[in-house]
């Protein structure tokens, strides 16, 4: 990391720069934000409980993965073409609603950013800076998407780099490069997949490519080949394996330590289905990636995507969230594409919407889809003290029209909730403790700051 910092800044023991926020300082985290409707006002026993745990913090964050706008107006067109899980669109009340129950910044870099092109993704931008919704993820062109945003809060100034290494590619921001402008999109991480598999596979996929007419080049790797443009690598047992684009991982950790140069707490987050949704565990690079962002200035970083629960990590002081799965799961999401329709095998002139969501939701048929935490940051001295975890269920049994909203999961719920979450947290050396169905650990404080 660039030591060249201002005169004012000041350090922790490994170089990475230190918390600066007042006593007392609280950050509420949850997962997705999938909502197409006005929640606050609605008929939603448990809801008012969740609000009071949001708005009573100084940052409330979550990621939006919707786009807010009114069909009726819209001005942009259909969805794009390209089937990518569901155009999701929100109306235009969602915006308020979110500020009301007491979100104030959020996360734009995801896989359904681009949902309804480009239009769709501005006017999502204006729906939330009309209502002072902070956002950061995406943008008129890299810059732009890249860059650090801030929410001035009584505590201290709080800033957030948002970046997806799961996203659409027609949704990745560029810079512009001589004549040619800068495209809109999103702050990308592009990731590099390979096949981990022992030395007898490896010497498998080497014969069939020996085979197969027009092979492609050969790696100057013997421990590595190429089939069907798949990268297989030796290992010692068989998995995915990701490497970060240097180019895109370096902006990145560059825009984290900017944003905390210019401010007093920095949360960087990703959005990361790898290595899919049925995953309990974080790609293997996730990891070194956290400490890396940590390092550059970070003081807290949050993975969502998977919809569902990963676990936690405590690194310098500082939380690392390697997913907390789903905080709104609503299924009324429409209008819904042709596209949609077809790949569920669907008729738009027989079948209504709600016929294709109750098909969709049999991608989610675990329960655990519906069952999340939110999770409470506290700080003291500019240190981390302990984190509060209460969990909440989403109405898996429900029907359609009252599923996916939060409430505090009752006692034997919140208990199973906790002991998952603590074993999915006992490899990264995270102890968490479940006092009257509340998941609680305690840091210890780092000396030296």
């Amino acid at each position: 990391m660039n030591n060249q910092i201002l005169q004012n800044e000041t350090f922790d023991d490994v170089g990475s720069i230190a918390t600066n926020v007042g006593d007392g300082f609280t950050m509420v985290t949850v997962g997705d934000l999938i909502v197409s409707r006005r929640l606050a006002e609605g008929q939603h026993p448990g809801l008012a409980d969740i609000v009071k745990l949001i708005r009573e913090s100084d940052v409330a964050f979550g990621n939006l993965e919707t786009n807010i706008f009114d069909i009726r107006t819209f001005a942009g067109g259909g969805p794009l073409p390209e089937y990518t899980g569901g155009a999701i669109s929100s109306l235009l009340e969602v915006a308020p609603d979110l500020k009301s129950i007491g979100f104030n910044i959020v996360s734009r870099a995801n896989n359904h950013t681009f949902d309804w092109g480009l239009e769709g993704m501005r006017e999502t931008s204006r729906m939330l800076d009309r209502h002072g919704i902070v956002h950061a993820g995406v943008g008129e062109n890299l810059a732009h998407a890249a860059a650090p945003r801030f929410l001035e809060t009584p505590r201290g100034r709080a800033a957030l780099v948002s970046f997806a290494s799961t996203f659409t590619p027609w949704s990745r921001a560029g810079d512009p490069a001589g004549e040619a402008p800068g495209r809109p999109g999103l702050n990308s991480l592009r990731l590099k997949r390979s096949v981990v598999v022992p030395p007898d596979m490896l010497e498998c996929v080497r014969r069939m490519r020996e085979v197969l007419p027009h092979p492609e080049f050969d790696l100057a790797d013997a421990n590595a080949a190429v089939l069907a443009g798949v990268t297989f690598k030796r290992g010692d047992e068989v998995c995915y394996s990701y490497e970060p684009n240097s180019s895109d991982a370096a902006r990145i950790l560059l825009n984290v330590r900017q944003g905390k140069q210019i401010s007093d707490f920095v949360i960087a987050t990703n959005h990361d289905h790898s290595p899919g949704n049925w995953s309990e565990e974080p790609p293997d690079y996730a990891r070194s990636f956290a400490y890396k962002l940590i390092d550059a200035g970070a003081d807290a970083h949050v993975i969502h995507g998977p919809h569902r629960l990963r676990g936690i990590e405590i690194y310098k002081n500082r939380p690392i969230f390697y997913s907390l799965g789903n905080f709104i799961f609503d299924s009324l999401q429409t209008p819904l594409g042709a596209d949609m329709f077809v790949a569920y095998g669907k008729d738009p002139t027989v079948d209504t919407e709600a016929d294709l969501q109750g098909a969709t939701i049999k991608d989610f048929a675990d329960p655990a889809f519906y069952e999340s935490v939110v999770a409470i940051s506290k700080f003291q001295q500019n240190q981390l003290v302990e984190l509060l975890l209460y969990p909440v269920e989403l109405g898996f049994s429900k029907r359609l029209a009252n599923r996916g909203v939060p409430r505090l999961a009752p006692p034997t719920q919140a208990r199973s909730i906790l002991e998952r979450l603590q074993k999915l947290s006992y490899p990264f050396g995270t102890h968490i403790s479940i006092e009257d169905n509340v998941g609680v650990i305690r840091v210890r404080p780092m000396t030296g700051l």
